[in-house]
């Protein structure tokens, strides 16, 4: 699967836009900020006093360490209770994260995928060398319900055994992150998750298919 485009709703779109061209080195049009094959679309939403957005980004896993280098040259990352910034999962996963406050208090992610392996640059890590907008989290009264729709409409799988707090439906190069609304982001578990005003753009899945969810305010459509 393949994200497209979402909406990105903050509360001061100037700011936001700074923080994506100098924290992020990314190409912005007016509100439209281009990350390789993906858009991220700013719009204006209420500052949510509780409550997360979460975006991850793709990046070479044979540049991860090169990456995430750069990002802390660049802003703090987030830390685990044992006070670790960086961390790899085996399994079915075979990725390295690092994760950074956004804008309005927003979860977002550098992750690097064993299996979207690629040669080393030759040229000093930069905003243009993350690949793609890599998952989008959706909060859910009912993680089994998600799963079951995404395969229905999309016809997608889990990347892993789901639970029913947590599940990633998708595959390496786009994750619908389905997470019970009570289950904190991690690494920090300061915040609960939220996804009012996400309108997110699917490709590679079924096409014409949508899903949505009224309580927590998001939409998923597929080209």
């Amino acid at each position: 699967m393949r994200i497209l485009k979402t909406t990105f709703p903050v509360s001061d779109i100037g700011s936001s836009v700074s923080f994506f061209r100098e924290v992020l080195d990314l190409e912005i049009d007016g509100t439209s900020i281009k990350v390789g094959w993906s858009r991220i679309q700013l719009i204006a939403g209420n500052r949510v006093l509780s409550g997360s957005l979460h975006l991850a980004f793709n990046v070479s896993y044979e540049q991860f360490d090169e990456a995430a280098d750069w990002l802390r040259q660049r802003t703090a990352l987030q830390r685990d209770r044992d006070g670790l910034d960086c961390f790899v999962l085996e399994g079915y996963w075979q990725s390295k994260s690092i994760y950074f406050d956004g804008p309005d208090g927003s979860i977002l992610e550098l992750i690097g995928r064993r299996r979207r392996n690629g040669p080393p640059s030759k040229t000093p890590f930069k905003g243009s060398d993350l690949i793609c907008v890599s998952e989008i989290g959706l909060p859910t009264d009912n993680v089994e319900m998600l799963v079951s729709d995404s395969t229905r409409v999309f016809g997608l799988t889990t990347l892993a055994p789901p639970s029913n707090k947590f599940a990633a439906i998708g595959d390496g190069d786009g994750l619908l992150i389905a997470v019970d609304g009570n289950r904190p982001w991690f690494p920090e578990e300061r915040h609960l998750p939220n996804a009012q005003g996400i309108e997110v753009i699917v490709d590679c899945v079924n096409p014409g298919g949508m899903i949505e969810n009224p309580k927590y305010g998001w939409k998923v459509t597929a080209l």
